[in-house]
């Protein structure tokens, strides 16, 4: 007899998180600020392209792109002697504080005509100089809130949330450019990370984080991860994946404004397309669990590239939306998994100085590979560039492939060398 849909709810592995009470709380807040950086998506960008002069534009979009997340990276490495030991409400919270502060002061400063594109991409870094710790907070609460069995199913949802917010917040955005401009969608984005900072500051439970451990390294995450051989693996296809994706921060808004001559619409369209898709991805993550890590990961990167090659080959406009949708499928269930191997392999303690060294490595990776993106465009164009970012990802995918193969072939032999080597009874 087949579930009801009230039943098939309650059984999905998604149902013990939606119902806890901590966190129903604070999902609503985490929500409002999702939706508000997916109107940043596209106003981050679009704002350098009006504020940037017309023979340099690539390069202030790639600096814009990259200043919004790097300073991110800096923050981890900086400020782990003061924060390692932070409640994790108190990260989140205070990233999104910081975040609402510097992001207001963008349409503050539009409006007294005083915003240039250097105080720009200034504004953007700062606000952003928290953002690995902010984001080590949501998974260390989540994982000291939630069982084990529970974790991939609670960053599914965080996922979800997120991709639900690429496919309401780029059209948004799109709408507010049209009816006003790009300062405007950056101010509201401000407004969404202040309520994110009084949900957490004031409704996240105080006591989640165990007392602090005398003497902890400020490199203690990284140290995890160099001892752990899946995390240092898995945090090295991250890096390389994230790179060679950053460079679509640039060129798909040249491409949709130069290239194709459309309006912002055109490009938050693309954006909603890929969120269309990882919002899909988000349900199926949580279902992932017992697949084995790097044979879905691996297949993910490949695919992943494979369906960002229409874009970069002139495909039509349906198409090319098509192969977004479907590489935004992919995204959640990588970034679910990869996550929770960080939440089951480190040390409760240390956890958040593991997350937040692997947000410092993967948040660089993108800024660095978007920042490469200005001069891959001159050299090859919009359309080139999204090329061979497309070929360059499946090509890293097909290494890590046959790297694991090799690497469970060696496993295998070594086995069996040592059941041949056992003395018979």
């Amino acid at each position: 007899m087949p579930l009801s849909p009230p039943r098939m709810l309650r059984a999905s592995p998604y149902w013990p998180v939606v119902t806890h009470s901590t966190l129903r709380r604070l999902l609503p807040g985490f929500t409002v600020s999702s939706l508000g950086d997916g109107m940043a998506v596209v106003a981050v960008s679009w704002l350098a392209i009006e504020l940037a002069p017309a023979a340099a534009r690539g390069a202030w979009v790639a600096l814009a792109a990259a200043a919004y997340t790097l300073s991110g990276a800096v923050g981890a490495l900086v400020l782990g002697r003061f924060l390692q030991h932070r409640n994790p409400a108190q990260l989140i919270g205070w990233d999104a504080l910081l975040r609402a502060t510097a992001l207001g002061a963008i349409p503050v400063c539009h409006a007294f005509g005083v915003l240039g594109i250097e105080l720009y991409v200034v504004l953007l870094a700062v606000s952003s100089v928290l953002h690995s710790w902010g984001q080590a907070g949501i998974y260390t609460l989540l994982a000291r809130q939630l069982p084990e069995r529970d974790h991939l199913a609670g960053n599914a949802v965080l996922s979800g949330v997120g991709s639900l917010s690429t496919v309401i917040g780029p059209p948004l955005a799109g709408a507010l450019i049209v009816r006003g401009d790009a300062a405007t969608v950056i101010a509201v984005d401000a407004a969404t990370f202040l309520v994110l900072a009084l949900t957490f500051l004031i409704g996240a439970p105080q006591d989640t984080a165990p007392p602090p451990e005398e003497g902890g390294s400020r490199t203690a995450g990284f140290a995890v991860i160099r001892r752990t051989p899946a995390l240092l693996g898995l945090l090295g296809l991250s890096f390389t994946f994230f790179f060679l994706f950053g460079p679509l921060y640039v060129a798909l808004p040249l491409h949709v404004s130069d290239g194709l001559g459309g309006p912002a619409g055109l490009l938050a369209a693309y954006y909603t397309a890929f969120g269309v898709g990882a919002v899909l991805g988000s349900v199926l993550a949580g279902y992932l669990g017992r697949l084995p890590l790097w044979p879905v990961t691996t297949g993910i990167v490949i695919a992943f590239g494979a369906f960002l090659l229409p874009v970069g080959l002139g495909a039509p406009t349906w198409a090319a939306m098509a192969g977004f949708a479907v590489a935004g499928l992919l995204w959640p269930p990588y970034a679910s998994l990869s996550t929770a191997l960080f939440q089951r392999s480190a040390p409760g303690e240390l956890l958040p100085q593991a997350l937040a060294a692997g947000s410092a490595v993967r948040v660089l990776s993108v800024p660095l590979g978007t920042a490469l993106g200005g001069p891959l465009v001159t050299t090859l164009g919009a359309q080139g560039a999204l090329a061979a970012s497309a070929v360059s990802i499946t090509v890293l995918g097909l290494a890590a492939a046959a790297c694991t193969a090799c690497t469970a072939r060696t496993a295998r032999t070594a086995r069996t060398a040592r059941t041949a080597r056992r003395p018979k009874a």
